[in-house]
């Protein structure tokens, strides 16, 4: 006969939210940052300040690709309203 036995514990679940505007590539790139590199309180403090200076390097490399992902996106919009017609709403679109 087989057994299994199973621990069910509760996860943390955070939610993060703004007001009239969507996330900026800095909030975005904190949260990832936070996600991929964790940091022991017991860690060597050699090692953790490799860590934090690792952090910091992610950092900038998540928000250099999300402004770049957001230029892409934007290059594409563009580009699609003005072959339907649409050069007013481009215009719109070029100035933010």
């Amino acid at each position: 006969m087989l057994g299994l036995n199973s621990i069910v514990e509760p996860g943390i679940c955070e939610v993060h939210t703004t007001e009239n505007r969507g996330f900026t590539p800095e909030e975005i790139a904190k949260r990832s940052v936070g996600k991929i590199v964790s940091i022991a309180e017991s860690a060597d403090p050699i090692a953790r300040e490799q860590a934090e200076a690792f952090k910091g390097r992610l950092f900038h490399v998540i928000v250099k690709a999300c402004n770049d992902a957001i230029q892409s996106d934007r290059t594409t919009l563009l580009s699609l309203l003005t072959q339907q017609g649409h050069k007013d709403m481009a215009d719109i679109l070029r100035k933010i």
